[in-house]
């Protein structure tokens, strides 16, 4: 089938670059399942679940149905001042499957949002306290909290930060990076074990430095999932809990990508055994078919905030925020039929059963490589790093996702990274396909 001619003079997409993209399009135009549709016929497999979001595979449908039928009820209502049913009953059940005392649900459109939204709700409740000077945010070098000023401030990826660095919010500091090259380049369904604390330096430096008191939140990734799939220590989330409730500080998980399956948990708060006072949500929510994200609040963050305007008027809003979309009915219904389509598949368990065959395949099938320089695998996620060409970062990867496109598998690159994190429903001659023609691509780029 010959390719089909686009216009492409209007669309200027998101993060790839648009002028090599113009003269080598890649474009979709169909899904089910396991694979994608191109537009001249080829078949390519969902390697990455669409950028992390696709769990249940494509063209679900029981997720399409439930969609159709909202349409045909209620389409669109304000959650300004009222509410719809829909919303009520996501975030029941999304409250539901949160550890812990994580209960109350504010809605929005992405992971972005759901990011600023948490550090909005985390100044709001330290100032209804009676602590507003508590202004001060710690992200961690590498992690990614979206695209908007608050989480490009506490997100640590430099390409991000460099072209906005003179908007950044400026009372924000980074915790030290979490993997270690040397000792750990190659991991397998386990958490490295570090004979240093990295935490030493958040309680010998950063905590000093700007006083305890002056700190309002820590905000990290389980796994730093969109650098590059990178395990944290053995021991170090329940460290950071225990450093953060020490000093009063709010501790927000940002489980955009951990979230809703990944660790073959609910959360990758679940798999760590650490509960967060704020859970970042989006993508797996609804499967992808529907923008929609959130954040999940403690009880006393909430009942905190309730608090405060105790004595205020009837009409007096206690907490100034809100989205136009926020809590959506077409996209709550999504995210009830996806949570549904999960616990009825039991997707979650089959995505860390899936998650062994996957990093047995591609420690096997990649440790010895040209230019293979670490492999890290955990969940239904791995990301094999490769060597950099002499003042090129990044090429390597380009060339072998461009020449695994062609190949029919659709990979995801982070700098040097080449990482899979297939839908839950992958199945054992899927990852096969999968590492095969990254092994050869790899080999044809030595």
């Amino acid at each position: 089938m010959a390719k089909e001619k686009f216009n492409m003079d209007n669309h200027w997409l998101p993060f790839p670059p648009n002028r090599h993209f113009r003269e080598h399009p890649r474009v979709f135009v169909a899904a089910d399942g396991m694979t994608f549709t191109t537009d001249d016929g080829r078949q390519v497999l969902d390697g990455v679940s669409s950028l992390w979001c696709v769990g249940a595979g494509h063209n679900r449908k029981p997720i399409n149905e439930a969609i159709k039928k909202q349409l045909d009820t209620l389409d669109y209502a304000t959650a300004f001042q009222v509410g719809n049913d829909k919303a009520f009953k996501a975030a029941e059940m999304i409250a539901a499957l949160a550890p812990g005392d994580l209960n109350k649900v504010l809605f929005c459109n992405s992971g972005s949002e759901a990011a600023d939204t948490s550090m909005k709700v985390a100044l709001a409740y330290h100032r209804a306290r009676g602590e507003g000077h508590r202004s001060v945010f710690i992200g961690r070098e590498r992690g990614y909290h979206g695209a908007g000023f608050g989480g490009m401030s506490v997100g640590g990826i430099p390409a991000n930060r460099k072209v906005f660095s003179t908007a950044l919010l400026p009372r924000v500091d980074h915790l030290r990076f979490i993997h270690d090259p040397v000792n750990h380049a190659f991991i397998n369904g386990a958490e490295p074990e570090w004979k240093e604390d990295p935490l030493l330096e958040l309680e010998q430096r950063i905590l000093p430095l700007h006083d305890p008191s002056n700190i309002a939140a820590v905000i990290v990734e389980p796994v730093a999932g969109s650098a590059g799939w990178y395990l944290p220590p053995k021991g170090y989330l329940k460290r950071l809990r225990e450093i953060c409730d020490k000093h009063g500080i709010l501790l927000i998980f940002d489980e955009v990508i951990t979230g809703f399956g990944r660790m073959g948990t609910n959360f990758g708060a679940d798999f760590y055994g650490v509960v967060p006072d704020m859970l970042n949500f989006a993508k797996c929510v609804t499967n992808g078919v529907i923008p929609l994200g959130g954040v999940i609040c403690r009880d006393h963050i909430y009942d905190a905030m309730m608090k405060s305007t105790a004595t205020s008027p009837d009409h007096a809003i206690e907490f100034f925020h809100g989205y136009t979309y926020s809590g959506h009915p077409v996209a709550c219904a999504a995210a009830i039929a996806t949570l549904d389509l999960f616990k009825q598949e039991n997707l979650f368990a089959r995505a860390g059963e899936m998650g062994k065959v996957l990093g047995d395949a591609m420690h096997s099938t990649f440790r010895d490589l040209p230019n293979v320089i670490g492999i890290r695998c955990l969940g239904l996620a791995g990301a094999v790093e490769l060597a950099s060409i002499a003042g090129l970062p990044g090429k390597r990867a380009y060339n072998i996702f461009l020449d695994c496109f062609e190949r029919g598998v659709l990979l995801r690159i982070a700098g040097e990274n080449l990482v899979l994190s297939p839908p839950y429903i992958v199945e054992a001659g899927h990852i096969d396909q999968m590492v095969t023609t990254i092994a050869d691509s790899i080999k044809r780029h030595a």
